[in-house]
């Protein structure tokens, strides 16, 4: 990252702002605030899980599967982390590996009729 005022300020400056640009669906900046935030806190899962979010409506479909497969490690029964693990293995037409992800996380969350709501991230 290079020197611009997005790496200013303490964690909750830099996370705040990452979310602000998030909701401003300017991903690619959000993404390079979370990148730095993730870096230095790779144990912290919510960084990690926006910052998939991040690079899954950037459509940098890798870089998001790579995040949420670290999520799923620190944290197996994380839902919407399976949920958009199942969204992006299907986004790169791997329908077959998503649906077991879908459907844990249907399960996870309690919604056993995983194919009936089949809302956005």
């Amino acid at each position: 990252m290079s020197d611009t005022y997005f790496e200013f300020g303490t964690s909750a400056d830099r996370w705040d702002r990452a979310q602000m640009f998030f909701e401003a669906k300017e991903y690619m900046t959000a993404a390079r605030i979370l990148e730095g935030l993730v870096e230095e806190a790779p144990e912290q899962v919510s960084p990690r899980l926006l910052l998939a979010r991040a690079y899954y409506h950037s459509a940098r479909l890798g870089r998001a599967e790579t995040e949420l497969r670290a999520v799923l490690v620190r944290d197996p029964v994380e839902h919407y982390a399976r949920l958009m693990l199942g969204r992006t293995l299907e986004r790169q037409g791997r329908s077959a590996e998503a649906t077991g992800h879908l459907r844990m996380a249907a399960a996870f969350s309690g919604d056993l009729d995983f194919d009936a709501d089949r809302t956005g991230l």
